[in-house]
């Protein structure tokens, strides 16, 4: 007789799903300026954070047990599948691999990492140039990498919410908005009127959906 796999204590899948997803995330982002890394290495801390707690030890989980058990009956909150807190909070009986949480959170972090991808190429031509980068998603918003970073984390808020990430997703919101801002100022001493142009047709994060016409944009 065999005995079951642990739930936790898996530190191996820690360092093996921290590494991939970091690795991932630097062939998409490339980092090469002192504020690129600022950027990677707080995405970096998140999804070391995000696998401690799913493969490592349950802080969360340990955390709400009380409350957890008191709420919800039927469910072994010490089991890996109950990391999946949205889809057992709202009673999904399944696999929770393949609940409505979990399932969507696939479409942001793979959206995420498209418009990671897509934005530094755009980026990339555009400095090798010297013009402003404003096609492709830069031409519906000015810092689509910032915001594909902030996608994907979401993204795994829905797949495996803990307190610490739920934690640092504001920290790290404010600090991707806070670096845009320096970018912007840059940007804006380096090409002047058509930066200044370029902003007010463009938004800084949220698409707009009609143009001042109130057309489809």
């Amino acid at each position: 007789m065999t005995e079951p796999m642990p739930a936790y204590g898996l530190w191996f899948l820690v360092i093996v799903n921290s590494a991939i997803f970091i690795l991932f995330a630097y062939s998409f982002f490339k980092p090469k300026t002192k504020r690129d890394w600022r950027t990677f290495g707080a995405f970096s801390a998140f999804l070391v954070a995000l696998f401690t707690e799913m493969y490592g030890f349950p802080l969360t989980i340990y955390f709400l047990s009380g409350w957890l058990q008191s709420s919800v009956s039927g469910v072994d909150w010490f089991s890996h599948d109950a990391g999946h807190l949205l889809e057992m909070l709202f009673g999904w009986k399944a696999n929770p691999h393949f609940g409505p949480f979990h399932l969507l959170s696939f479409v942001f972090i793979g959206g995420g990492f498209v418009l990671i991808a897509s934005g530094w190429r755009i980026l990339y031509d555009a400095q090798q140039n010297n013009v402003l980068a404003s096609t492709g998603p830069y031409s519906y918003v000015r810092h689509p990498q910032y915001i594909g970073f902030v996608v994907i984390m979401f993204g795994f808020l829905l797949q495996w919410p803990t307190i610490l990430t739920l934690t640092m997703f504001p920290v790290l919101v404010w600090m991707y908005a806070h670096l845009a801002r320096r970018e912007e100022r840059e940007a804006r001493d380096q090409f002047g009127e058509v930066y200044t142009e370029y902003a007010r047709r463009v938004p800084a994060f949220v698409p707009r959906i009609f143009d001042r016409g109130g057309k489809v944009a």
